[in-house]
């Protein structure tokens, strides 16, 4: 998942703490010009962000497409508390062309940090409250936008969120995606350490081999240890399943460093609440799973990572041959790991289109009024 166990927050909080050290933005040319590229002229268009509240916190929320008469797609990010906002102009504009994306940061993340009082927010972190965070956000964006259901993305840490609102409010949603699901947490790690410790033996690196087999067990017994997480995590990117055919991630995490929506403060909430939900939420995930779900009243697919060992494939795959559900299906991204909105942009928004548009389309064919 991202889910972004400990290491991976941990590599977020690390590039963060890089980027804030100065006073002045060194980016800010370069992030001009990708807010230029991306801005939105089309006469139907809608482009805003600001904060909402959400559950009775204010959570920052961006609304962008090209036309508002396309189905809506409400993203729903990693971590927890890793926010895809400052890395969404990667892959995001081109499916503004045919979606109105909803990114937020949510409760305790990002541009939301700041918004609240991070101890009152610790307090509320949990998968039931960030379940309803979305389902106030499909409310009021649905009604905002004169629509009636969304396309639901969840991505890693999301995609627990996303499959929670997806087994709660079917009525809301045309589909969900789940990207980097998550089924059972603690398998999805016990799967994720062996195929690490697999690929270090393979490669003869006694370094790894020997942190790795200190974990053991692993994960082990109740509530997670966010420090083995973290080191199991550092192999697993070495190893490229987090990001397919590459030893590190930085392409990824920094890319942050050219985002129009992001500046160094913004930044500095992305670190302060990834350690916030290290410390507060992560251990107390270990129990999460999905197998008890066989039926969804709502159409779903699964877009998987073939090289993911972050969030393996196997184990959502294995899942869906027993769910029903009004329609199914797996798409395999063959070339990526973990982020293959990144990894694979084309493909994604291919898949987007060919499998789940149409069926936004077929419900909701009408048009919103134009303002």
């Amino acid at each position: 998942m991202r889910l972004i166990s400990a290491a991976l927050l941990s590599t977020f909080a690390l590039s963060a703490h890089a980027q804030t050290a100065p006073a002045a933005d060194p980016y800010a040319q370069g992030k001009a010009i990708v807010a230029d590229i991306q801005k939105i002229v089309t006469p139907n268009g809608v482009s805003e962000s600001g904060p909402m509240t959400l559950g009775g916190a204010s959570q920052w929320v961006s609304i962008r497409g090209a036309d508002r008469a396309n189905p809506i797609i409400i993203f729903i990010h990693g971590g927890p508390a890793a926010p895809e906002l400052p890395l969404a102009w990667t892959f995001q504009r081109p499916w503004e062309d045919f979606f109105t994306v909803v990114q937020w940061d949510q409760r305790g993340a990002g541009k939301s940090y700041a918004l609240n009082d991070p101890k009152a927010i610790a307090a509320t972190m949990t998968v039931d409250q960030y379940r309803d965070d979305t389902i106030d956000l499909i409310e009021q964006v649905t009604k905002k936008l004169g629509k009636r259901r969304v396309i639901l993305v969840g991505h890693s840490w999301g995609s627990i969120v996303g499959l929670s609102v997806a087994a709660k409010r079917p009525d809301l949603l045309h589909a969900y995606v789940g990207a980097g699901q998550v089924i059972d947490f603690r398998e999805n790690e016990r799967v994720g350490f062996n195929a690490v410790l697999a690929a270090a033996r393979k490669a003869g690196n006694a370094e790894a081999v020997a942190e790795l087999e200190a974990l053991q067990p692993y994960p082990g017994p109740g509530d997670f240890d966010t420090k083995k997480i973290e080191t199991q995590r550092k192999w697993s990117i070495h190893y490229g399943f987090l990001s397919a055919g590459r030893d590190n991630a930085r392409h990824y995490f920094l890319s942050s460093r050219l985002s129009p929506d992001y500046g160094p403060d913004d930044l500095k909430g992305w670190s302060k609440g990834s350690d916030m939900a290290v410390e507060t939420l992560l251990p107390k995930l270990a129990d999460v799973s999905f197998n008890h779900v066989r039926k969804l009243d709502t159409p779903t697919f699964m877009f998987l990572g073939r090289q993911d060992y972050t969030t393996p494939g196997s184990i959502t795959e294995d899942w869906m041959k027993g769910l029903r559900a009004p329609k199914k299906d797996v798409v395999w991204f063959e070339h990526s790991a973990h982020l293959m909105m990144v990894e694979e942009p084309g493909r994604f928004l291919y898949a987007l289109l060919d499998k789940v548009r149409p069926i936004a389309e077929r419900a909701e064919p009408e048009a919103p009024k134009r303002d």
